[in-house]
């Protein structure tokens, strides 16, 4: 994998974007003092590198009626299965995040419920079934304290 070549500038586009992913283009170039057409072109950059990705909004699941959430790991009966699995759990609108784990729970999903009884019936009659499932362990969740995404660096410093 090419690592990236981020300078202080890309850092300080991806800083405001973060902060702010509707921000208007315009409004960074006055803000760095530079034209449109290079805050353009880095953006255009950015993407192309795959560093920056589509901008969405972030959903609040408890003002929706998610009242539970939880972190289920899924022992698999084979760990060639795991493609499979991962497909099959993707399925599921109430997961909204799979991570392939090292140990002997081979996924971890992120699962939110309507109410506790939600989550169960998810967990029981949507995971559980699926074939080469083999078990399950879950960790309800009472809050998400925070959430951010990873720390931007430069190359030169460790």
């Amino acid at each position: 994998m090419k690592k990236n070549q981020l300078d202080p500038f890309d850092i300080r586009i991806i800083n405001e974007l973060t902060a702010d992913a509707r921000i208007p283009l315009i409004q960074l170039a006055k803000k760095f003092k530079v034209s449109n057409t290079l805050i353009h072109q880095r953006i255009k950059k950015l993407k192309e590198e795959g560093i920056l990705t589509t901008p969405s909004y972030q959903l609040d699941p408890w003002k929706l009626g998610y009242q539970s959430s939880a972190y289920t790991q899924i022992m698999l009966t084979d760990s060639k299965l795991h493609r499979k699995v991962e497909m099959e759990l993707e399925k599921i609108p109430e997961i909204v995040e799979c991570a392939n784990i090292a140990g002997r729970y081979a996924l971890l999903v992120k699962i939110f419920g309507k109410n506790n009884r939600h989550l169960r019936d998810i967990i029981y009659e949507k995971i559980q079934p699926i074939d080469g499932v083999e078990g399950t362990n879950t960790t309800i969740s009472f809050e998400m304290a925070f959430a951010r995404n990873v720390p931007l660096v430069l190359e030169n410093q460790d």
